[in-house]
């Protein structure tokens, strides 16, 4: 689209109008636990809360999302019991923010949820969990969260588990284990969508090799731009065509620009040195930090970086196969013009002055992951009717499996 910036990003909100963003995965009930310990009087959405998320009702709706998968994540250092137990308190976060929030956040189970929720004018509201230790090696559990309302599982997030291997660990099973692929065909069977943001690419090609069902990438972008381990290597978007998945570009700097991911190892290597783990805040962490900053002015990615992504992704994948997952509320850093939840209009506006169709950009921002649902709850339906659940334990199969 030709015309002034203005215009772009006028026409960028038009469209956002009508297919509004689907984003992948918003960590905002975990900056509640964290800040506040859930407290949402303290925290309320309804009122500007920029001093301290980059989350709320106004910006939310300023940045035209129409749909979002609240993570209900929990710190991988958690396992067993309680990781289940962290995971609930996460869910039962979500379902807070829904019963304050009736008039602008709606429950969604089903794609039909989603579409739903639009009609009304309402934020489609689904929880995705972030990382297989929230099941803790439980086919049972899995059922359970779905029970719950979760609608995708990360097979990892930063650790591996016992049965899938991360993108930042040291390599364990080589993939998924035995066990690791009957949870995918599990998650198949009862409609959960399987995310392989943050897995190892081992495990990305096992899980597209056995899934019945579409996949997703909640937020991650492409490891040709910026070669990182959380990203995905060309050879796996390509997958996605025949597997009907979306790949969801995510905003976090050190993901999406080389210089930024170098950045930030030296200034975790600098809090290493004064003592502090590279996640600890603490006023004496956080001081140690802004000096290292001062001295050595981060890098900042731009809207342009986070569309050079989608544009790859999109020649390698397919456009019907490409999505947004910020990452809000997750990261420390965002992107200029990527600031909060607020931004989306921004990114459009630069797709579109980038020759992107507003047929593609309403794939992008809602088309494609709605049809990637619907799709699983097909597959679903027909999984069902064809084997009931799974009650294999990791023990009996990866035992089996040595």
């Amino acid at each position: 689209m030709s015309g002034t910036p203005e215009e772009r990003l006028s026409a960028a909100r038009e469209l956002l109008a009508g297919h509004p963003v689907v984003d992948g995965h918003n960590d905002l009930p975990w900056a509640l636990r964290e800040q506040v310990r859930y407290d949402l009087g303290q925290r309320d959405i309804a009122q500007d809360q920029s001093s301290y998320l980059h989350t709320d009702l106004a910006r939310l709706r300023a940045g035209g999302v129409g749909a979002q998968f609240w993570s209900v994540y929990v710190e991988s250092s958690l396992a067993g019991d309680a990781a289940v137990s962290a995971t609930l308190e996460q869910i039962d976060a979500v379902d807070q923010l829904l019963a304050r929030y009736p008039a602008d956040l709606a429950e969604a189970l089903t794609a039909d949820d989603m579409e739903r929720a639009r009609g009304e004018g309402r934020i489609a509201s689904l929880k995705g969990a972030e990382g297989g230790h929230s099941i803790a090696c439980s086919l049972g559990t899995l059922r359970g969260l779905y029970a719950l309302g979760v609608r995708y599982l990360t097979l990892t997030h930063n650790d591996n588990t016992p049965w899938a291997d991360s993108a930042t660990d040291e390599p364990g099973v080589g993939g998924l284990s035995t066990f690791g692929v009957e949870v995918v065909r599990e998650m198949n069977r009862t409609g959960m969508l399987v995310d392989l943001s943050h897995v190892a690419a081992t495990t990305m090609r096992d899980a597209l090799r056995v899934t019945e069902a579409p996949v997703i990438f909640s937020h991650s972008s492409s490891r040709a731009v910026c070669d990182h381990p959380r990203n995905i290597p060309d050879d796996v978007l390509a997958l996605l065509p025949g597997n009907g998945g979306v790949a969801m570009a995510t905003f976090v700097p050190k993901f999406i620009l080389p210089e930024a991911g170098e950045w930030t190892l030296r200034a975790d290597a600098n809090l290493r040195a004064a003592g502090f783990g590279h996640l600890d805040t603490t006023p004496a962490a956080m001081e140690v930090h802004r000096a290292f900053e001062r001295d050595n002015p981060r890098p900042v990615p731009t809207v342009a970086t986070v569309a050079d992504h989608l544009d790859h992704m999109r020649e390698v994948a397919g456009v019907d196969h490409v999505g947004v997952g910020g990452d809000y509320d997750g990261t420390a850093f965002t992107p200029a013009g990527l600031d909060d939840v607020s931004g989306y209009p921004n990114l459009v506006a630069e797709l579109l002055g980038r020759g992107w169709s507003t047929a593609d950009l309403s794939k992008l921002t809602w088309k494609n992951a709605v049809r990637a649902l619907r799709d699983a709850e097909d597959a679903a339906r027909d999984l069902q009717g064809r084997r009931g659940p799974s009650n294999a334990t990791i023990e009996e199969l990866d035992a089996a499996a040595s």
